[in-house]
């Protein structure tokens, strides 16, 4: 189930990207935007490490 939500959030990274290269969000929005998933990536691939170690 977190995989899941690992691989949707570097979907919502590819589009985030493609709206800014498209002109839908200006290079501000794209940067806070991406920073923020960034770390939920981060928090994410921490816990998957996590829940395996203790198995």
């Amino acid at each position: 189930m977190l995989q899941i939500a690992f691989g949707s959030a570097s979907e919502l990274e590819y589009q985030l990207l493609l709206a800014f290269e498209l002109k839908f969000i200006s290079k501000e929005i794209h940067a806070s935007l991406s920073q923020q998933v960034v770390e939920i990536k981060k928090m994410l691939s921490s816990f998957m490490k996590k829940l395996n170690a203790d198995r």
